[in-house]
């Protein structure tokens, strides 16, 4: 059972804030998130990091420019999951506005695989992309910090690599023309979360900085870079990286551009096919309504056709894109339920105190969605958890997500130092990894993965924690403030506000087969509140874990609690 606690709060900061003329409320919760001055929240634009700190990203420019000038041409070799998407798009767009004859190669996540390998440089200077109209620059976008093999391929063909990633590197970068990467070694960059997409937005920042040094806009307007801003919103939040000020400000702008009526085509259809008000963007639209939308091509299809949606400057053409979307997202759930429910019949007697990790394999299983069902799994039951499904190639595709306290990469870095040969390739972040082994040692890569995570996590970590922001007063739950908060930039290392109070049960019903609507008295004052997807009774009178959510109905608005967790409260 999870532990509730209190997110610590630093008063000094929180009287600094109030004194800015912040209500108590948000003094509270911005202090307890680290912030300590008025102008971290402003999210100017003005305020993001200067592009001059990403290493190499002026080499990059010169590459770019000098491309442009010499009528060259470009190819962007993109990631299939929503920020390889959304890098694509900003960087087909970003440099034709700049004049560039570019075009994009997307890898298809069965038949190649990840990344910028000898294989898609390959299918790059063949027919239909090869002959004369073989590239003459190739562009990685949310990949290629791994890609020493592809790189290699690529330079023997004569075709040089700018790689534009944000993955962590291996023990060896590849030999590539230039390497713009916030992680790469001698990077000192403050931001180290910029998503793939945040990336390529800041390589035509200083694009355009050269451009202008060179003359270009002596007579013209300069490409307006902000119009991509909506791009780079939806890519940062569906790639699930840390919210640091850097990346709060490049959302906050993104999503006041979906605000203004000022998004892409693309983006304004994906709205429309997942039913939500791009007039009323929010974080939870990015992430959890639009961005699985834009995955489910590259988990059940071809992320071509996602990008296709985001490149569309044609309203109808758009639509039509996005409802083909929708309609993958739809099988892709399907898909998920029915492993979902394998999977919990085969793990129908692991007990998570039993073990430190957890890890999944069924022959059947799509390659596509494994990595969806690692993070169902991880959260049911708190283990860091890797699936693997069987590629087409008939090795052992891995996903894996952990939990706070195992940084991932590192666990699978050990076990291919352990075992040399047991994992073929690996890479990722600290929360997600990726990896491939071969056929039949899913069992003895397993027991190795329980091994290193025993020894690297603490037991603690095990446990569950569950952090909020404490007891709101009763006086400040309001629609209004619901509202605010639904409309603030939230995500990961900058957590939505959650509070914990003691309720008496007053009523309950089950709504939609699956949810529980409620009626929950806090002392004189009660609130509707829903708690979804658990139709189970509560008790009379619990300790909960919830948040403010803003209920729209028939024209009517009102507040309700949405709850997260509970546990009874003795008498």
């Amino acid at each position: 059972m999870p532990s509730i606690t209190t997110r610590p709060c630093p008063a000094d900061a929180r009287v600094i804030l109030e004194r800015a003329g912040l209500a108590p409320a948000w003094a509270r919760l911005y202090a307890a998130r680290g912030v300590s001055r008025p102008d971290e929240i402003a999210h100017r634009l003005t305020q993001l990091l200067p592009p001059a700190g990403l290493l190499n990203i002026e080499q990059a420019a010169l590459i770019l420019a000098d491309a442009i000038h010499a009528n060259k041409r470009l190819l962007i070799i993109a990631d299939y999951d929503a920020d390889g998407a959304t890098a694509c798009a900003v960087g087909v767009r970003g440099l034709r506005l700049f004049g560039a004859r570019v075009d994009y190669l997307v890898p298809n996540r069965i038949e190649h695989g990840y990344g910028l390998t000898p294989d898609i440089v390959r299918l790059a200077a063949e027919p239909p992309f090869g002959d004369k109209r073989r590239p003459d620059l190739l562009v990685t976008v949310d990949n290629g910090i791994a890609a020493v093999e592809g790189v290699a391929a690529a330079n023997a063909l004569g075709i040089p690599v700018l790689v534009t990633d944000h993955h962590l590197p291996g023990d060896a970068l590849p030999d590539a023309a230039c390497i713009v990467n916030p992680n790469q070694p001698g990077c000192t960059f403050a931001s180290k979360h910029l998503a793939g997409v945040g990336v390529m937005f800041y390589v035509l920042l200083a694009l355009r900085a050269e451009l202008r040094q060179r003359g270009a806009y002596a007579d013209t307007p300069e490409p307006d870079l902000r119009s991509l801003l909506d791009l780079v919103a939806l890519g940062t939040v569906a790639d699930v990286v840390k919210l640091d000020p850097n990346n709060r400000t490049l959302v906050a702008q993104g999503l006041a551009r979906m605000r203004a009526g000022q998004a892409s085509a693309g983006v304004h259809a994906l709205f429309r096919a997942a039913g939500r008000d791009p007039a009323r963007a929010t974080v939870f639209d990015l992430g959890f309504m639009l961005g699985p939308r834009l995955n489910a091509a590259g988990r059940i299809d071809d992320m071509a056709l996602g990008i296709e949606c985001l490149l569309a400057d044609d309203p109808a053409t758009a639509q039509r894109l996005a409802q083909q979307l929708d309609t993958l997202n739809r099988t892709r759930r399907d898909v998920e339920a029915d492993m979902l429910e394998e999977a919990l019949a085969i793990l129908a007697t692991f007990n998570p105190t039993d073990s430190h990790s957890l890890t999944a394999f069924q022959p059947g299983w799509h390659i596509g969605v494994i990595g969806i069902l690692a993070s169902r799994l991880k959260d049911k039951f708190h283990r860091p958890t890797i699936v693997f499904a069987m590629s087409e190639r008939g090795e052992l595709k891995g996903s894996g997500r952990s939990i706070p306290g195992l940084h991932l990469r590192d666990a699978l870095d050990l076990i291919d130092k352990r075992h040399p040969g047991l994992i073929a390739k690996f890479g990722g972040h600290a929360m997600a990894a990726g990896l491939s082994i071969p056929a039949g040692r899913h069992v003895e890569f397993g027991e190795a993965f329980e091994t290193v995570v025993s020894e690297l996590i603490d037991p603690a970590d095990l446990e569950g924690m569950i952090e909020t922001d404490g007891e709101l007063d009763i006086a400040e739950h309001s629609y209004e403030l619901a509202e605010q908060f639904d409309h603030a930039v939230w995500g990961q290392g900058f957590p939505a506000p959650l509070f914990t109070a003691s309720f008496d049960v007053r009523m309950q019903r089950v709504v939609g087969e699956k949810h529980l609507k409620l009626k929950l008295a806090r002392g004189e004052a009660v609130f509707d509140a829903m708690y979804f997807f658990h139709p189970d009774p509560l008790p009379d009178r619990i300790r909960a874990v919830y948040a403010l959510m803003p209920n729209e109905f028939n024209g009517q608005r009102s507040l309700q609690l949405k709850l997260q967790y509970w546990e009874p409260v003795g008498e």
